[in-house]
């Protein structure tokens, strides 16, 4: 694949190549995740060029959002709370903070970013705050999370996450012979769209450019404004914030 993706956002092309890769995440987590950086990338992009801009990668475990943002000029800093994610060669000037409260001064990003990190906090409100906190007046913020009601919610025992916590986690152990990575309520959270959208809107400090399901091909924006359905389809919620003067 080229430096950067060229494929169409929505779309049956992008969809396929995305759920192919996430197939062999475990596998070859080196492509998949390099594949979803490059498209990132390119969604920020839609807003502006990255060259130049200072990135803020909230979360961002190994690298890889960091990593290709640097490869189109982006002055990009990893901020990741597990010294176990970060890897064996994290970014240069990687550093090691919890996102509910960087040491950063206010206003210092041009993007704040943060890929599937908000279903992994107990209290989604003050790491968006703190998203904001950081972003510069008229900066773009990037979030997107899983949902719980997402076939992909429970994460490593998802799709049985719809039948209990408990038993889905029971399934993977006796499947697997493996503890589970995730457990509800410690590194998981149940977090849902219409709550999340309902939160966002009600802030004075950002405007909402776009409410969408991150890998959905077709109708990205209309399927998070169905209520119920949203829940389920949405798969993963993304959300372009523009933070206000």
């Amino acid at each position: 694949m080229p430096p950067t993706s060229t494929l169409r956002d929505p779309s049956f092309k992008r969809s396929l190549t995305l759920f192919r890769a996430f197939m062999k995440e475990q596998a070859d987590p080196e492509h998949t995740y390099t594949l979803l950086a490059r498209d990132a990338a390119d969604q920020v992009e839609k807003y502006g060029s990255l060259a130049g801009r200072t990135v803020v990668d909230v979360g961002g475990g190994a690298g890889y959002f960091t990593e290709e943002f640097r490869r189109r000029g982006a002055q990009a800093y990893l901020f990741e709370p597990d010294a176990g994610e970060l890897g064996k060669e994290p970014p240069a000037g990687s550093v090691l903070a919890d996102g509910y409260l960087l040491p950063l001064a206010d206003g210092v990003a041009d993007v704040a970013f943060s890929s599937n990190v908000l279903e992994h906090v107990d209290d989604p409100a003050t790491f968006l705050s703190e998203m904001v906190r950081v972003t510069r007046p008229g900066g773009l913020i990037y979030v997107s999370f899983t949902n719980w009601y997402s076939p992909w919610g429970g994460h490593e025992w998802a799709p049985w996450h719809y039948l209990g916590a408990d038993r889905a986690v029971a399934r993977y152990r006796r499947r697997t012979g493996k503890q589970a990575k995730h457990t509800l309520g410690e590194n998981l959270f149940a977090v849902h769209v219409g709550p999340t959208l309902r939160q966002v809107r009600a802030r004075a400090d950002v405007r909402v450019l776009s409410a969408r399901s991150r890998y959905w091909p077709f109708l990205a924006e209309t399927v998070p404004k169905v209520p119920v359905l949203r829940e389920f389809a949405t798969w993963n919620l993304l959300l372009l914030l523009r933070r206000c003067p």
